[in-house]
């Protein structure tokens, strides 16, 4: 099993957790919240709100999130719902957990993106349905676009 920090759509009551649930994908073991140890920005952006974990160390913030022990078949899923490595990448960071362990997980980072980014407002939790009024769009709501 790998241990994979998710940070938005993915955690639980958001719109994609279904995807860490279906055992169809593979199997995913929820182990624990955690925060990055290092800050990084993380944004949300596109048409269709997507939360974005900017590949830049030292910046933005220590990020909350969910960990989670996946097999080797999920990750796999994971790395094909992620887009790895032709959009997000996934490398190895560390988090803590609420006991202050300190640990590598794997991350879906954002490595190439516009500059216009770096001025978007900066998150230490993503919610879909938070306060920033920037609801993630599903792909069975892209008409509501249009």
């Amino acid at each position: 099993m790998e241990p994979v920090f998710v940070y938005g759509t993915l955690k639980q009551n958001q719109p994609n957790y279904n995807h860490l649930n279906d055992t169809t994908n593979g199997s995913a073991v929820f182990r624990s919240i955690a925060v990055t140890v290092n800050k990084y920005p993380l944004v949300i952006s596109t048409r269709f709100n997507i939360p974005f974990l900017l590949q830049i160390e030292g910046t933005g913030n220590e990020v909350r999130g969910e960990i989670y022990d996946v097999d080797t078949k999920m990750l796999k899923y994971l790395d094909d719902f992620e887009n790895h490595p032709n959009f997000y990448e996934r490398k190895k960071a560390q988090v803590k957990l609420p006991n202050a362990d300190i640990i590598d997980c794997w991350i879906y980072f954002l490595p190439n993106y516009p500059d216009s980014y770096l001025e978007l407002q900066r998150f230490d939790n993503y919610d879909s349905g938070g306060d920033h009024g920037l609801a993630y769009v599903t792909s069975e709501d892209l008409h509501l676009l249009e």
